[in-house]
């Protein structure tokens, strides 16, 4: 390994965590330690029309040190299951453990009592007992799957699925990998959530510092001092970091250097999931381009970058080309940069190219806080200082607003409302520009001198369907479509990276009618209480599904009102993306909605039954971020 190229703020990071035994070894962070000679054993296979898969407890080691876990078959990740579009399968799944459990096949379109949530389409699995899953296989592409009882996913129950087509392959390659990205902590899942909701920066060890304003880095002091006042912090970009985890290839920490085998001029498929129970990545492999040409199981049409983000539970599918014989370091950097997964892609094992540096980690702007002032001048002199109604503020007495949930839904066959973001957060005559109309850019004014405290960050006017109450610290004064950004952090990089606008379906969407009616559902939290929630209630606290009919299409718009990106997924069904490609919009399963950001999409409710929807974050999941989606038969009073 090349260790000129890390610097001493890498070389510091994740120290505690260490797997070697030399000096060196006990205060570099793992993924920059000498590297064993490469794991190159890919992850256990099973196929067929007849599976059986085992869930017990076990241990796994990662870079040299042994770790409670939860696996299948004995192995973390579980095993790979391959199957083909068209056949019949039917999984025998064992609960050896001595709590419930569970397996949703995520992203798998199953009939609800398969689905594997128990609560919402089975009653889960008891201890000591099995459960026969069977369906038909009526998809082809990458996918996985996942416990969704308590926090067991985050201990090792995961595993990937890889579905091939009944014809021809779109994708050409010579050699495939699957690439199971996930996290791992010594800690049980239950003390980081407890710990979380404790302290929400408990795991954040990268706050900025007196040295560092000294220094000239990150917020300049009068920034700092109205974040303070509006007691956000702007590092908060990740909840469980490096200071909790290894992050892991294929269940292999950065130490043990997983390998994966090419020959050289060889089309060689990279099939990315990520597993993780709380860790955004960013993917690079410096060097090597990546085409990318599938998103969540889907073929899109191939689309060259250097650079991609991937959020929990989605899947991207990559070719690669590398001509030279050389090894090339595969980069699954966590977007806080608290640490990376990394692995190795060479033409032999044992083989190491250069581990980059971790890069700066990015701090939230304006906005993150559904505050885009792009087009104002002269920030340095905003008074942000009152535009906060901090949650700790709250009127117990605020009364719910009798609007009620989804709102804005429209009736059947009337049009499409705009989903224009408005700014009637903003006092404008407040601001000594008189009346404003809509969401206009403020180019040209020099706002330096601006009182901003009439920006009212709890504005209820601008999500009348949210429940007031503790749960909800911010309401987005101007959330707006990020789907052509490429996420945190990666906004200055200097090469292409993969945004949503980029994905067009490789074929004509299914269906692709316009939608009768549109729903907003906001996601909301306080970040400083680690609560999450849909539309300001906790699915605790919720007795009612959202409904759909049988065959009605429907436009959902996911509008972020918190300063922390969501991965959203709906069960069941696939939805189209709502970003100027028509008919060919991109269909997945999960998306990343930005901080103070929305995404719209499409979707078909064509799969009767109750349905999972949620955020895939595991500990904002488990704080109450999930709803249940209701698929009425046509016909069936309302």
């Amino acid at each position: 390994m090349d260790l000129s190229t890390l610097d001493r703020r890498s070389f510091l990071r994740g120290a505690g965590f260490a797997g070697g035994t030399a000096a060196l070894a006990a205060w570099l962070p793992a993924w920059a330690q000498p590297v064993s000679e490469g794991l190159t054993v890919p992850i256990p296979t099973v196929s067929g029309t007849d599976i059986t898969l085992k869930i017990a407890r076990q241990t796994m080691t990662i870079d040299g040190r042994r770790s409670a876990a939860i696996g299948i078959n004995g192995t973390v990740p579980a095993p790979l299951i391959r199957l083909r579009e068209g056949q019949t399968v039917r999984l025998n799944v064992i609960n050896d453990l001595d709590e419930d459990s569970s397996i949703h096949w995520h992203g798998l379109l199953v009939p609800p009592q398969h689905d594997g949530v128990p609560g919402v389409s089975f009653p889960g699995i008891k201890p000591r007992s099995s459960y026969l899953y069977e369906f038909p296989v009526r998809q082809n592409g990458t996918y996985w799957y996942h416990s969704h009882s308590g926090l067991q996913e985050q201990l090792g129950h995961y595993g990937p699925i890889v579905i091939d087509p009944a014809g021809a392959d779109p994708v050409q390659s010579d050699r495939e990998h699957v690439i199971v990205l996930s996290d791992h902590s010594q800690l049980s899942p239950e003390a980081i959530f407890r710990r979380m909701k404790v302290d929400p920066g408990h795991f954040n060890f990268q706050r900025q510092t007196l040295a560092g304003l000294l220094a000239g880095k990150d917020q300049r002091l009068k920034d700092r001092v109205d974040w303070g006042a509006m007691r956000m912090d702007p590092t908060d970009v990740s909840d469980a970091t490096g200071a909790a985890y290894t992050y892991l290839v294929n269940g292999h920490g950065p130490f043990d250097n997983w390998t994966a085998l090419f020959t050289p001029g060889q089309r060689v498929r990279l099939r990315f999931i990520n597993a993780s129970a709380m860790t955004t990545f960013n993917v690079r492999i410096p060097g090597l381009r990546l085409t990318i040409v599938q998103a969540d199981g889907q073929n899109v049409m191939p689309i060259e970058v250097d650079e991609f983000q991937i959020g929990v539970a989605e899947t991207y599918d990559a070719i690669v080309t590398p001509s030279e014989d050389k090894a090339f370091t595969l980069v699954g950097e966590a977007i806080d940069r608290s640490g990376m997964a990394r692995a190795t892609l060479a033409p032999r094992a044992g083989m190491t190219a250069p581990v980059p540096p971790l890069r700066k980690r990015p701090i939230t702007t304006m906005k993150d806080m559904g505050m885009d002032m792009s087009g104002m001048q002269g920030m340095e002199g905003m008074d942000m200082s009152g535009g906060m109604n901090s949650s700790r503020g709250v009127d117990p007495t605020a009364e719910k607003n009798a609007s009620g949930r989804l709102a804005s839904g429209v009736a059947a066959g009337a049009a499409i409302q705009s989903t224009k973001p408005q700014m009637a957060g903003m006092d404008h005559a407040a601001m000594g520009h008189g009346a404003m109309a809509g969401s206009q850019p403020m180019a040209g004014h020099d706002m330096g001198s601006t009182d901003m405290g009439a920006m009212n960050m709890r504005d209820f006017s601008n999500a009348p369907q949210v429940k007031r109450g503790p749960g909800v610290q911010t309401i987005s004064p101007m959330p707006m479509d990020r789907t052509g950004e490429p996420g945190q952090g990666l906004e200055d990089v200097g090469h292409k990276v993969l945004v949503y606008k980029d994905l067009m379906a490789l074929d004509r969407n299914p269906d692709v009618r316009a939608p009768s009616r549109s729903i907003d559902i906001h996601l909301t939290g306080n970040m400083e209480r680690f609560m999450w929630s849909f539309d300001g209630e906790k699915m605790s606290d919720v007795h009612e599904p959202i409904p759909f009919i049988e065959g009605e299409r429907v436009r959902v718009n996911l509008i972020n009102d918190s300063m922390m990106g969501h991965p959203i997924h709906i069960h069941g069904h696939f939805f189209e993306l709502v970003t100027g490609h028509g008919d060919h919009g991109p269909r997945k399963h999960t998306v990343i909605v930005q901080p103070g950001g929305k995404v719209t999409w499409d979707f078909t409710a064509d799969a009767v039954g109750d349905w999972a929807f949620h955020c895939h974050l595991l500990y904002h999941m488990h704080a109450g971020m999930m709803r249940i989606v209701s698929v009425r038969p046509k016909g069936e009073a309302a």
